[in-house]
């Protein structure tokens, strides 16, 4: 492997030099990650999503990409954030380019960033824990009286629906 070694920062600190990888050299998850500004397990994700994205794995199932490689992502990571492509869309993109993405790709439509930005939404979403509370509804006028679990369950559902209602008023239409 070739090393170049990393020129020195604005202050003249010349101690803190690391080499720095040759363009060809391969790249670990981590050091993309980086380079992308994007966490290592969108990358992990995106391995699944889009077949063209293969990078080598070695023992302990350590990833290693070539400069291929980072260079679709860096493409991908455009389309999606950037363009306001949908993770679909630009699966379609890669179909109808036989693999590649071509520099040219127009920004989406409207439509395609609508459902990009509702896909965005609905990932962050899930990303959060739940904030739901069940609170049972007031007990019964007769204090005496336990609810039966069909009241319980019917309570709850009830709370639940009223939940996932807030949550849809949050979509765009």
């Amino acid at each position: 492997m070739i090393l170049e070694v990393a020129p020195a920062n604005d202050d003249g600190d010349t101690a803190r030099q690391r080499p720095r990888k040759a363009a060809g050299a391969f790249r670990t998850i981590s050091e993309v990650a980086d380079e992308l500004h994007i966490p290592q397990h969108v990358l992990r994700f995106w391995e699944t999503k889009f077949p063209q994205v293969k990078p080598l794995k070695r023992g302990g199932g350590r990833r290693y990409y070539l400069p291929d490689d980072i260079s679709l992502l860096r493409r991908i990571s455009d389309l999606l954030y950037i363009q306001g492509y949908t993770i679909k869309g630009v699966q379609r993109l890669l179909r109808e380019g036989g693999g590649r993405l071509a520099d040219d790709i127009p920004p989406a439509t409207d439509a395609e960033r609508a459902a990009a930005e509702a896909e965005r939404n609905l990932a962050l979403a899930a990303s959060e824990p739940p904030q739901m509370t069940l609170t049972m509804p007031e007990p019964p006028p007769t204090p005496a009286r336990k609810l039966t679990e069909a009241e319980r369950l019917r309570a709850a559902l009830l709370h639940a629906l009223s939940e996932l209602e807030s949550l849809r008023a949050l979509l765009p239409s």
